[in-house]
């Protein structure tokens, strides 16, 4: 089988380019991919709020509602912040574009180098939260979890790599079946919370621990109580993902993308406030090998098939609440790379028409992350809001920017800026406030984040992020430097560099391939230099007999030999490779050919020299010398047929002393 047919096989047949707006996304597959972030942190957004209380006394969980109901309320806002960033920029971007076209490059890389740390944290927090669920319900298997978070992240890149459209209808079913199943959790638990239906009450769990004031100041209260708001702020992960993968929609996109943002947001507040409002009532505390929202199912229903159900399927949707990072991290990196702010290869698009090397980068750094914190999301949770708080204030900033253009707009009057196209809107007043109170408010949670999570890893992020940038820079200044060099806007033809009329061919031994090479180089010029570096006299004159061997070949070439009293053979080949750049042919370029023997595997590769790789690699240094590699192919051996012995071995002719040439 050859690769090209495992490849299919693996990945699936290539889509022709004509395919890509085939394979966009519904919106009922757009939520499963889009939405599963924002909405999968209900299995553990209300967990980590709880778990900060939980310091000051069991009593002080009493607190979680009124905090719940404050993210929730933000949460709406930057949804609709990033509703209006969808219809303002149906071409996608989110906060990298928005930031680019208002504030400038240096806001716009600020909010990119945040994304790119939140959809990496994204697939790494999503895994690990996914086989912590799994693992809540099969508790042996919890030494295994690093191992099976790193599996689930090979094949979450194995699906994403064979499309976009393929990867949605997989996913779509346990998206909405972890919905169904927590909210039918949520029903019968508020049923059986209030009796209703003639149903016996629920009763909550009795605790006796009141909340510990005495030893705290109020300082220290308001400290606990902006790390717990701070903590819970994870679920608003995701919810910028959307905006970003607009043209993942199909056609119209802007309107089936928002429309997308408004199910998702209202789906994800009614799971969280359902959960929130629940685990205070039933008083449940969280424990650390056994979820918050497992406790919850398990009180509610008991350990049948819906605790079952929820379980499995909390387990996939955090998992697949990586895909959100999955989509969005290769988009963004397209948007850059355009921009010249990453690697070009990044927009370049794979035989299923996705982001090919945007996804395995993505793989990688995720992998790396559940290495470094063992697969343990509240261990990442510190680093991985502060990205998210940092570009939804940037984005709503730049939208406060953009509400501004348009009002100044008359009836009538368009605008086209950098990335989109502007008119008169009615209402822009009340739109530019709300964005401004969502930029202001998500502004203040980035710095309590930054402030109460610096010291639990909170300083990655924020000395990372500067260093993206700087990478980003770095990359720019690169390519800038590119096309500077290769640019002929000012460039006369007397300036371009001449070829000299001369190729030099070096020569270990003289053979098919090294013949091969000799042929192809008397057809480029007249003076071609066979060079020969000869370390021992008897293989000296081994190689003279066989060269005398080919006359019609090796007439009128040059041979140079030259005699080395040490085994290294590069360097007096470069020395003479330099003599003739510098000295014969100075301000000119000049021609090495290198013959090379390919084999037909990568073991039988590794059984001869590495000459030829070695001289490339030391004369790509020069700026003036073309490197012409001509290869010889090694074909597996064919079957010999079988034959009996018709003579005596004295009637055998001996073989010729050079026929058995070397083969390096």
């Amino acid at each position: 089988m050859n690769n090209s047919k495992f490849k299919h096989i693996l990945f699936g047949e290539p889509f022709p380019t004509s395919m890509a707006i085939h394979e966009r996304l519904d919106k009922v597959r757009g939520l499963a991919i889009f939405a599963s972030d924002p909405i999968s942190s209900n299995a553990y957004a209300t967990e980590a709020v709880m778990s900060i209380l939980i310091v000051i006394g069991s009593g002080a969980l009493s607190m979680t509602m009124p905090i719940v109901m404050a993210i929730a309320a933000l949460v709406l806002i930057v949804v609709f912040s990033y509703i209006q960033t969808i219809l303002h920029y149906p071409k996608g971007g989110g906060s990298y574009i928005v930031a680019k076209d208002n504030l400038g490059t240096l806001p716009s890389l600020i909010a990119a180098g945040a994304l790119l740390t939140d959809y990496s944290l994204t697939v790494s927090v999503s895994v690990s939260a996914g086989i912590r669920a799994i693992v809540s319900a099969f508790p042996e298997i919890y030494d295994y979890r690093v191992l099976l978070a790193l599996g689930t992240i090979a094949i979450l890149t194995w699906m994403n790599l064979r499309g976009v459209r393929e990867s949605g209808s997989v996913f779509a079913f346990p998206t909405y079946a972890f919905i169904g199943g927590v909210f039918l959790v949520i029903m019968i638990g508020l049923v059986r919370s209030f009796g209703l239906f003639g149903v016996a009450p629920l009763a909550p769990q009795v605790i006796t621990g009141e909340m510990l004031t005495e030893d705290l100041t109020q300082l220290g209260m308001i400290w606990i109580l902006l790390r717990a708001f701070a903590a819970g702020c994870t679920a608003l992960t995701g919810i910028e993902a959307i905006s970003d993968g607009v043209q993942a929609f199909k056609p119209p996109e802007a309107k089936n993308a928002a429309q997308t943002m408004v199910t998702m947001g209202v789906i994800a507040m009614t799971l969280f406030v359902g959960i929130s409002f629940l685990a205070t009532y039933l008083n449940l505390i969280p424990a650390h090998h056994d979820s918050l929202l497992s406790q919850l199912t398990r009180t509610i229903t008991g350990e049948g098939f819906i605790y079952y159900w929820v379980q499995i399927f909390t387990m996939l949707i955090l998992v697949l609440a990586a895909n959100t990072g999955y989509q969005d991290f290769p988009r963004l990196g397209y948007f850059l790379a355009r921009d010249k702010f990453m690697p070009r290869w990044l927009t370049n698009q794979g035989d299923r028409l996705v982001f090919n090397g945007g996804i395995i980068t993505l793989a990688i750094v995720s992998s790396i992350v559940v290495i470094i914190f063992k697969a343990d999301e509240f261990a990442m949770l510190p680093l991985y809001a502060i990205g998210v708080m940092l570009s939804f204030t940037i984005s709503q900033s730049g939208m406060v920017k953009l509400l501004t253009k348009v009002s100044k707009l008359k009836p009538g009057e368009t605008l086209d800026t950098l990335e989109t196209h502007l008119h008169y809107e009615k209402g822009w007043q009340w739109k530019r406030i709300v964005n401004a109170l969502g930029a202001t408010t998500t502004a203040i949670v980035f710095i309590v984040l930054v402030v109460t999570k610096f010291a639990e890893g909170a300083w990655i992020i924020v000395l990372l992020i500067p260093l993206i940038i700087a990478m980003f820079y770095s990359i720019h200044r690169h390519y800038d430097n590119v096309s500077e060099n290769l640019s002929t806007r000012n460039l006369e033809e007397t300036e371009i560099s001449h070829v000299a009329d001369v190729v030099i061919l070096p020569i270990g031994d003289v053979h098919r391939g090294t013949l091969r090479a000799l042929q192809y180089a008397k057809l480029i010029t007249k003076d071609v230099r066979a060079v020969y570096i000869s370390t021992d006299a008897s293989l000296k004159e081994r190689f003279l007999r066989r060269w005398k061997k080919f006359p019609l070949l090796t007439q009128n070439v040059n041979l140079i030999g030259i005699d080395y009293d040490y085994r290294d053979v590069l360097t007096p080949l470069i020395e003479y490779i330099e003599h003739v750049h510098s000295v014969e042919f100075p301000d000119q370029s000049i021609t090495v050919i290198i013959p090379e023997i390919l084999t037909n595997s990568l073991l039988s590769s590794g059984l001869h020299n590495k000459t030829a790789l070695l001289l490339r690699g030391r004369l790509r240094h020069y700026l003036d010398i073309i490197i012409i590699e001509i290869p010889f192919h090694i074909l597996p051996p064919k079957k010999k047929p079988e034959f009996k012995l018709t003579k005596t071995v004295d009637e055998v002719p001996a073989p010729l002393e050079d026929e058995a040439p070397a083969t390096d």
